[in-house]
């Protein structure tokens, strides 16, 4: 019966006996009384419960797989045919639950559920390279939009006719970072460029990174160490001059790490928006130094993360975008760029899930 679901049976097993302490701890009259207590651990009872209910359905199904060959065994003829054949309904229903057990059962990425900092800087390729920013940036606002999370521009700095240099925003909505984080990195575009008069294909390139919000918990950060500069900021393409200053600039002085935000109407609300970013950035870069320093977690990551590794290629001319990292290629590229992305981050979820899936397995003792 556990060998469908080999290296999770122990925290199958352990799960159980938590939703029995959580029920008894929800029967307390002293958790009932502490409100807040009493939310968190009906949340976690929650999540339980979906667990162990499912494992309930899974072992059932196994039972009436094994009722019913056993009927099938000891009958004939046309009994026996309908008894085999209601086992095998019972067994497919059994390795569908059992798959579904296998997800609820590996353990989340503790930031999936995070609200998300986008950052996107042209990189090699000049103008090109900036009108190839200006279009990933539009991508993911599209797709964030299409999954209805909310998109808020915290600073952009235009270059050349219609190209970014630089975009930050923010995406706030359901579970944003379990389904962007393997975008970071550097996304590289294939064709040729409306100035290029010999019809020559340029490869130009663009970085991306998603960094989770931090919260005040994640990220220690000493006001002394930030240093606050005001500027005045200007709306697009030179229009609506702003004659205060309102857009701020933070310097985080340990690191050299600086930010800016200059879209809102006021220099506080920049502030607070500025701060954010600083949050995530400094999360992220603690983050990449906790993974250099356990090489072990990468078996359980997408690649690294690194805004130097090429994860992606656009191809014009032959209409395709190709992910590197699970060597998935789609023809839809017009799609893709207009927001189209659930087939690719789809993918990466599963091969995500597929790793973890194999870092449990290696790390469950070998009688299992």
């Amino acid at each position: 019966m556990t060998a469908d679901l080999g290296p999770l049976v122990d925290r199958l097993a352990e799960l159980e006996r938590t939703h029995t302490e959580l029920e008894a701890q929800l029967a307390d009259p002293a958790v009932a009384g502490d409100h807040a207590r009493y939310r968190e651990i009906a949340k976690q009872h929650a999540h339980v419960a979906q667990i162990t209910d499912v494992a309930g359905r899974w072992r059932a199904a196994l039972d009436d797989a094994a009722a019913a060959r056993e009927l099938a065994e000891e009958s004939q003829d046309a009994d026996h045919d309908a008894f085999l054949a209601e086992a095998e309904q019972h067994e497919a229903r059994a390795a569908e639950l059992a798959e579904e057990l296998r997800r609820l059962l590996i353990p989340p990425d503790p930031q999936d559920h995070k609200d998300v900092i986008v950052e996107i800087r042209a990189g090699a390729g000049g103008d090109e390279a900036g009108l190839f920013a200006g279009e990933l940036q539009r991508m993911y606002q599209r797709f964030a939009e299409s999954r209805g999370w909310r998109v808020e521009d915290v600073s952009v700095s235009e270059q050349g006719v219609g190209g970014v240099k630089e975009a930050t925003f923010q995406v706030s909505g359901d579970h944003v970072y379990s389904v962007l984080k393997h975008e970071s990195g550097v996304h590289r575009v294939q064709r040729v460029p409306v100035t290029e008069s010999s019809g020559r294909i340029h490869t130009s390139t663009a970085s991306v990174a998603v960094m989770p919000e931090a919260e005040d918990v994640d990220v220690e950060l000493d006001p002394n160490d930030v240093r606050l500069d005001t500027f005045r900021s200007s709306g697009p393409g030179g229009q609506s001059v702003n004659t205060t200053d309102s857009a701020v600039r933070l310097t985080h002085v340990p690191t050299g790490i600086v930010v800016s935000s200059q879209d809102q109407k006021s220099q506080l609300q920049n502030r607070e928006r500025a701060m954010r970013v600083l949050r995530a950035r400094l999360l992220a870069d603690e983050q990449q130094r906790v993974a250099a320093e356990r090489a072990e977690e990468r078996a359980a990551q997408i690649g690294s993360g690194d805004r130097s590794e090429k994860i992606r290629t656009y191809n014009f001319p032959q209409r395709r975008v190709t992910d590197h990292r699970i060597n998935l290629t789609v023809h839809n590229l017009e799609e893709v760029l207009a927001g189209q992305l659930d087939e690719l981050v789809g993918a990466l979820a599963e091969e995500e899930q597929r790793r973890r899936l194999a870092a449990l397995a290696e790390q469950a003792p070998a009688s299992q």
